[in-house]
């Protein structure tokens, strides 16, 4: 449909005329002085300048040399269905999932440096070793102090125990918890009574054939009762006994069935040859057990008749210097095992071992360089890259940014491998903006795991499907004017739905929609519209504002009007434009209206 709107030009005010009369004195002869004229009328002449001002800010489109046309041709359109894709496209630099830089902590001669670049390598296998023989001195120095801070600990630590040498019984317990006992003092006794002694006289014929570890049998006096013994020691001397004979004495030991006791005597007999005369059983073992050093009774660690192994604890002193000799000795432990620990920790420094599985990218030092200096001890020996994966970083404009999410899948194209396409994931999005220009924005991580022939440092372009709509029922984007307003004709099914505070150009009606998705060419329309509607829309205004986001093309009565969006921004943001305009609603600028 063509439109056109005509209108004669109204006449010009005396004022206006008295200013051309003004510029033009010769043609006007026998008027007044210019100053007395300006002076008499100045209030109009400045009233016709504004007026003129207005005028041709208005009616002349800035930065163009055509002028726009006083009418428009209206495309119409069926609406169709079809699938729309919006995507996100960025471009970005290739880097490995992980880089790690080799450097010497010490100083030292290379010993070996077993790899080469291009070398794929585990994480744990050793790149280099360094001579150690320097530190090795230390490390036994430190060895050495540990032990014996180790062994003084230990004497110190035990100096609040009284101990048992001897295993056996615990015969008796002298003292209680809360006594206060002196060094030398008496505090129990043990006695081992798992083997009894018999000492006796032999004639010394006859006992200088005896051996250690022979039989004897053993006569109980006063029951008879025979036990098992066995010779522990033989006199390796003759004695003269009270009826004097040549005798020797002969020690024999009798396991204690539990019946044997100090106050039992007994005779023996060993291959035939019978002792002089009887005994008196005696205690193999018997310990006195007395205090090393003073201090107050804090426990009492056995029972009297009870077992013991040796060494067991009888009782626990405490006191203010033994606590503060304990203490002490444990400070001096910690620090020589710290010192060791020190110690080992340099030594593990000499031998440098690759902190991940990866590729070694650079190779700085080779066996036989010296590494470390007087001043500094940190070098690069290497650079590993990690290329199980590879990464790539976006920086999203924060008016784009929402639309990204962890997880969507990216199409990525390099630069230098023309023939493939790769597939990524986004793993990171970012809070941290960054801020240029009054612009922030936000870095997004997307992992590629099919690497192909991507190396590090390649550019590369992803795109991310950040929406999409399938069989949607779509408008071209040029279609849809500021506010979400498109134009329909009358005789469609959604035009009940026209917005009656907006003017449209004859045979058609404005409607208000939801849209959806869109990409480049499309927008999805969610509501407003139904199939069998038909759309119109000015192709060449709709072209227009596809190829420049700085120009907008509104169709009002009698033709189209173009001006600049920015100015038409700043016009919205202070009050004077609206939706709706000319005779159909309030301000003026949005659909369907002029300024």
């Amino acid at each position: 449909m063509l439109r056109k709107k005509n209108s004669e030009p109204a006449q010009q005010p005396d004022a206006q005329q008295e200013l051309l009369d003004f510029e033009n004195p010769a043609v006007q002869p026998g008027k007044k002085d210019p100053k007395q004229f300006l002076k008499r009328n100045w209030k109009k002449i400045t009233a016709v300048v504004c007026v003129a001002a207005v005028a041709a800010a208005v009616l002349l489109p800035k930065n163009s040399k055509k002028a726009v046309q006083a009418s428009t041709q209206y495309m119409e359109a069926a609406l169709e269905r079809r699938d729309i894709t919006n995507t996100f496209s960025g471009s970005g630099t290739i880097s490995a999932a992980n880089t790690y830089t080799v450097k010497s902590l010490v100083k030292g001669t290379v010993l070996t440096a077993d790899f080469e670049v291009g070398d794929t390598i585990e994480k744990g296998t050793v790149l280099y070793t360094i001579d150690s023989s320097d530190v090795a001195t230390s490390v036994e120095k430190a060895q050495l102090a540990l032990e014996q801070a180790q062994r003084s600990y230990d004497d110190t630590a035990d100096a609040q125990y009284i101990r048992s040498v001897i295993g056996g019984t615990v015969a008796s317990i002298k003292v209680k918890a809360g006594d206060y006992v002196t060094a030398g003092q008496e505090i129990a006794t043990v006695r081992d009574d798992s083997s009894l002694l018999l000492t006796l006289e032999f004639p010394a014929a006859d006992a200088s054939g005896f051996a250690v570890g022979q039989a004897a049998e053993v006569i109980l006096n006063g029951t008879f009762e025979t036990l098992s013994g066995t010779v522990q020691a033989v006199a390796g001397t003759d004695t003269i006994s009270s009826g004097n004979l040549l005798v020797r004495t002969v020690t024999i030991a009798v396991k204690n069935n539990g019946s044997l006791t100090t106050a039992q005597a007994a005779s023996a007999t060993i291959n035939g040859v019978s002792a002089l005369a009887s005994a008196r059983f005696d205690y193999q073992h018997q310990q006195t057990v007395t205090a090393t050093t003073s201090g107050t009774v804090a426990a009492v660690c056995v029972k009297e008749g009870t077992a013991i192994e040796a060494n067991t604890a009888i009782v626990q002193l405490s006191g203010t210097e033994l606590s503060r000799q304990v203490q002490s000795a444990a400070d001096s432990l910690l620090n020589a095992q710290l010192s060791m620990s020190d110690t080992e920790k340099q030594m593990e420094n000499y031998t440098i071992t690759s902190p991940i599985s990866g590729t070694v990218i650079q190779k700085n030092v080779k066996a036989g360089d010296t590494v470390g200096t007087d001043t500094t001890a940190s070098e690069t020996l290497c650079t590993i890259y990690d290329l199980s994966y590879l990464e790539m970083t976006l920086n999203v404009d924060e008016l784009e940014i929402l639309s990204i999410k962890e997880g969507q899948t990216v199409t990525i194209t390099a630069d230098a491998i023309s023939d493939r396409t790769f597939t990524g994931v986004v793993t990171s999005v970012s809070a941290a903006g960054t801020t240029t220009g009054g612009t922030t924005t936000y870095p997004v991580t997307i992992r590629i795991d099919d690497t192909g022939d991507l190396l590090p440092g390649m550019n590369a372009t992803a795109e991310i499907e950040v929406s999409s709509a399938s069989n949607a029922l779509a408008v071209p984007n040029g279609s849809v004017v500021r506010g979400n307003y498109v134009l329909v004709t009358e005789d469609s099914p959604s035009a009940a739905n026209a917005v009656q505070d907006m003017t449209a150009p004859d045979g058609y009606v404005y409607v208000k929609i939801t849209t959806g998705t869109s990409d480049n060419d499309s927008i999805e329309v969610t509501g407003g519209l139904q199939e069998g509607d038909t759309i119109a829309y000015d192709a060449n205004a709709a072209e227009k504002q596809n190829a420049s986001d700085s120009m907008e093309f509104m169709v009002g009565p009698g033709g189209t009007i173009a001006y600049d969006a920015d100015a038409a921004e700043k016009q919205n943001a202070s009050g004077s434009g609206g939706h709706g305009g000319g005779n159909g609603g309030p301000g003026g600028g949005g659909p369907g209206g002029g300024f």
